[in-house]
């Protein structure tokens, strides 16, 4: 008997694998972005970003066949274009059995802040009264707006104050307030004396040395959260070698925290000049503004306000790049941004190397915070005296808190450095609001840890909360009375945490949902909670993991009591 055997044929394609590109697709792509093959610059990864924004504004969403004439225009493989697409939450990628997304989409807040003024509520009237298939109503992480409590946007549109009617009114008529932001101009901000700074370290009338003299006797740091001191941070990028280049994060995803958006739209040029001085400081190829998508008005202003330099000659055109975030909490962190910038998901990279000796295209770079560049003008104008003895209970400098929550006035209220809480309150936001009691405080926002009534009498300051359970950062004050939920307040944050990890490490990934599904529990079991925390804290590649659990340890410290007394059973 003969055995065959039978070897199977080789099959050779006769086209490239994955799906036809139909051709109208990336000449209907070429007719958006420009033509790249006349245009080679389109073809820069660091443009990814910025396309995917294009592609949505003009069709409402990213279809696939979009992408795929993306991933073909830039030469990029589809995946690397579909990974950056799906990791930023303002993208809207449509697979082929899918519907595109309705004409509008509503998306309500769901910050602390908002959640205290009722945003829950809200969206469950919203998503009861739209008709799903003409309207979608999604959850969206902190606006920017905590002051005007709870915030709503339609399309790309905020409606501040919120109500149910209010949101069916806009849907319905389809007409928008329209954002109004009255600032100030390149003509009236030089008539004041604007650039005279700039002017001067450019002719040689101001040396960098004498600035960064000036920036340390002025205890000028980083108003972001970290708190490094500016002139140090300038010195250690100027000690590698160049090409360099200047990065401002402008993506202040911290919930409660809005004082960048409100500088920006008060001088946009004075937080100009003082990114100029400072990418002059570190002799930068570039400056590039990283501004967070939900400030659509302020991304307005600064092209307008960088179209004004460049008409007036007083940078190149080009030398200011300013790009869009796409929504992603995590980008907020130095490195993420760097990653964003260059049209990658922002995932934070492992350090060392620091983004001063490898940051943007791996060159030395300076990342500052849009407030401490907006300082530096005045303080080389009124010195550095007049800036560091504002401080109070032995601190130096002003402070721009960012104050929401049970307080009569909210808003971004400039105080001393080292203001206790209560003085805070008393003297700046007009007391409590009516009816509220003083229960407790988030002094940095949802990572700054919460800290009881009780020590509503420490200074508010970098160095000063720690040894208490918690950190100032941005001086995002969130303010907590008697009538508040304390177990919705620790599931809002770990929810916000959980949703915005980038998921590139387990501890911070598996952590913050671990720990949310133990805190939904109505009996909190305090070993399980501190060994996670810790594992979180000592093992997370960057500061959303090991900040996570700050306000869950923070009420298992200061609020036991009334925990209980909300009927959560704590064992351990």
């Amino acid at each position: 008997m003969t055995v065959e055997t039978l070897t199977p044929k080789r099959r050779f394609r006769d086209r490239p694998r994955g799906r036809d590109l139909p051709p109208v697709a990336l000449a209907s792509l070429r007719q958006l972005l420009g033509d790249e093959r006349s245009d080679s610059t389109l073809r820069r990864r660091d443009l990814l970003i910025e396309h995917l924004h294009a592609i949505q504004d003009a069709h409402g969403h990213l279809a696939l066949v979009n992408l795929r004439a993306l991933a073909a225009y830039m030469n990029l493989p589809m995946a690397a274009v579909y990974e950056t697409a799906t990791f930023y939450a303002h993208f809207d990628v449509v697979h082929d059995d899918q519907s595109p997304p309705p004409a509008v989409t509503v998306r309500v807040c769901d910050s602390l802040s908002c959640q205290l003024a009722g945003a829950e509520t809200l969206k469950a009237e919203l998503e009861s009264g739209m008709d799903p298939s003409q309207v979608r109503v999604l959850r969206a992480p902190c606006m920017g707006r905590c002051e005007t409590a709870p915030v709503v946007e339609v399309g790309h549109h905020h409606l501040l104050f919120a109500t149910t009617e209010g949101v069916e009114a806009v849907v319905d008529t389809g007409h928008f307030h329209p954002e109004a932001i009255v600032w100030q101009h390149l003509a009236d901000y030089r008539a004041e004396g604007g650039y005279r700074l700039l002017a001067d370290c450019r002719g040689g009338g101001v040396t960098v040395e004498a600035l960064m003299e000036t920036l340390e006797r002025s205890n000028l740091r980083g108003l972001g959260g970290a708190g490094f001191p500016t002139f140090k941070k300038w010195t250690f990028v100027r000690q590698e070698p160049g090409p360099r280049y200047c990065a401002i994060n402008a993506d202040e995803g911290e919930p409660g925290t809005f004082k960048d958006r409100v500088y920006l739209e008060r001088s946009p040029h004075r937080f100009l000049e003082g990114a100029l001085v400072s990418a002059w400081a570190v002799e930068a190829e570039a400056l590039y503004i990283y501004l967070r998508d939900e400030y659509p008005g302020l991304h307005r202003v600064l092209h307008e306000a960088i179209g004004e330099l460049e008409a007036a000659g007083l940078v190149p055109q080009g030398y200011v790049v300013l790009r869009r975030g796409a929504g992603a909490y995590i980008c907020g962190e130095e490195s993420a941004m760097i990653e964003s910038l260059e049209g990658k998901p922002g995932k934070p990279r492992n350090r060392p190397p620091y983004v001063a000796q490898k940051g943007l295209f791996d060159r030395p770079t300076l990342v500052n915070n849009v407030e401490t560049v907006y300082w530096i003008p005045e303080v080389w104008e009124k010195g550095a005296e007049w800036f560091a003895e504002q401080g109070r209970h032995g601190r130096k400098g002003p402070r721009s808190f960012s104050v929401s929550g049970r307080v009569k006035r909210p808003g971004v209220h400039l105080a001393p450095a080292g203001i206790t809480l209560e003085e805070l309150i008393d003297e700046y936001c007009g007391g409590m609001a009516e009816g509220h009691r003083l229960a407790g405080y988030l002094p940095g926002g949802a990572s700054g840890g919460i800290l009881p009534a009780s020590k509503a009498d420490i200074p508010l300051d970098f160095d000063t909360l720690q040894e208490h359970g918690g950190f100032i950062g941005s001086a995002a004050v969130i303010v907590l009375s008697d009538q508040d939920d304390l177990k919705a307040v620790a599931t809002n944050l770990l929810a916000f945490f959980a949703d915005e990890s980038c998921g590139q490490c387990t501890p911070c990934r598996v952590g913050t949902e671990k720990m949310l599904t133990l805190l939904e529990r109505d009996e909190w079991r305090v070993d399980e909670l501190e060994r996670l925390a810790q594992v979180m804290m000592d093992a997370s590649i960057c500061g959303l993991g090991q900040a996570a659990p700050n306000p869950v340890l923070g009420l298992l410290k200061d609020f036991r009591g009334e925990l209980a007394s909300q009927n959560v059973i704590i064992k351990g």
